[in-house]
């Protein structure tokens, strides 16, 4: 960047901080313009009328650390990298999906009995999400419990280089929270310097027929470096214990809906591109293994396999927990996330591994040293050679 890499890039300045006339509830003024300030040495701005510089992602890493100086010791996850194949690709694609827990649900609904409320303030959350996303530098982001998209993760995301799709949920629950900042839904992202953007579709998922409350983001997009196509798909289903019948109807609607788009169309030209397409689905399912949406998209005939039963000795088992977490109902610790993707197209490279509970620590999540109570899962892949 240039000498003019010490002004707050305008987007950004718009977006995390509280002159912007999407600004926080009073109650958050003093920590939050704290907070800012930290981010003043960021990015960059042409003179007006000209276009602003792209952000150095590692400068605004180290000042969203700065502003988060104060915090417990973060916690630390390595990858296991895997020797499949002819070896890992010398430029994998990285993926993370990631339920971000929306700011709305975490203040108003969700009751974390541990979890302090500065813990919950979005002045401190926003950083930390920010953080998450900037230390992998995904190529695809896959997010859930988006309540922030057009004030925050859109416009910073876009600065970064990313663009973007974004569906909220018809009748959100945000919306009952005082105070909201709107409906939160699912969003996709990805990196335009890796991938070409083709088509995109927002699906609202139906069960018998009958449209339900959730929904997926649907993104066909074409890999610079191959020329290969890559079908990406992002969605939450269903939450709750009883209503295991509905997740399994929408997963099978969410397939059913992929199948269609991959397949040649008969009246489409010979050898669409389209056609047979790597799929790649993240999620919160909020289903476990033993679920039978999780058997459906198991025994697809799409042929997909789950990223991070890759961690397992035996590469056949789900990780012990992807959400830990402790409600006035008692604790949580189960696995409910997941990255799908088509084994015979696609390779498993690394993984990013689980923290353990020491990490996590006595409060489990959401705490000051993470934003969510769904742990981000982060892969890399690549295309198989000859597909």
């Amino acid at each position: 960047m240039g000498g003019g890499a010490t002004r707050l890039h305008s987007v950004l300045a718009q977006t995390l901080s509280n002159n912007s006339p999407l600004s926080l509830p009073s109650s958050h003024l003093g920590s939050c313009q704290r907070a800012d300030a930290n981010l003043d040495q960021v990015f960059c701005q042409e003179q007006k009328g000209s276009p602003l510089c792209p952000p150095d992602p590692v400068d605004l890493l180290r000042q969203c650390e700065e502003a988060l100086r104060d915090r417990p010791q973060r916690i630390h996850r390595k990858f296991t990298h895997l020797s499949e194949g002819n070896g890992a690709s010398s430029s994998p694609i990285r993926v993370m999906q990631w339920n971000i827990l929306a700011q709305a649900l975490g203040e108003g609904l969700d009751s974390f009995v541990n979890c302090p409320m500065e813990a919950l303030s979005w002045s401190r959350r926003k950083y930390l999400i920010l953080e998450e996303i900037l230390t992998h530098r995904p190529h695809i982001l896959c997010l859930q419990e988006v309540d922030h998209y057009y004030d925050t993760f859109q416009p910073v995301l876009s600065g970064l280089g990313y663009s973007s799709s974004f569906c909220p949920k018809p009748w959100s629950p945000c919306l009952d929270v005082e105070g909201n900042n709107g409906p939160d839904g699912c969003a996709l992202f990805f990196d335009q310097s890796r991938f070409e953007f083709l088509d995109s579709v927002n699906i609202r998922l139906s069960a018998m027929r009958i449209p339900t409350n959730q929904v997926s983001v649907v993104t066909v997009l074409r890999c610079r470096s191959t020329g290969k196509y890559l079908c990406v798909a992002v969605t939450h289903l269903k939450a709750r214990s009883g209503w295991e019948w509905l997740r399994s109807a929408q997963g099978s609607d969410l397939l059913r809906h992929l199948q269609n788009l991959i397949q040649k169309h008969p009246s489409g030209p010979v050898g669409s591109p389209f056609s047979d397409i790597p799929l790649l689905i993240c999620g919160d399912f909020n289903a476990i293994p033993t679920e039978e949406v999780y058997r459906r998209f198991a025994a697809s005939p799409l042929g997909l396999d789950s990223a991070y039963k890759k961690l397992s000795q035996d590469g056949l088992t789900e990780p012990e927990y992807t959400t830990w977490k402790i409600r006035p109902t008692g604790e949580c610790c189960t696995t409910l996330d997941y990255i799908w993707y088509s084994q015979d197209s696609l390779r498993v490279d690394a993984v990013l591994n689980m923290p353990t509970e020491e990490q996590i620590g006595p409060n489990r999540l959401p705490s000051f040293s993470y934003p969510s109570d769904h742990l981000s899962l982060v892969c890399d892949l690549s295309f198989k050679e000859g597909e």
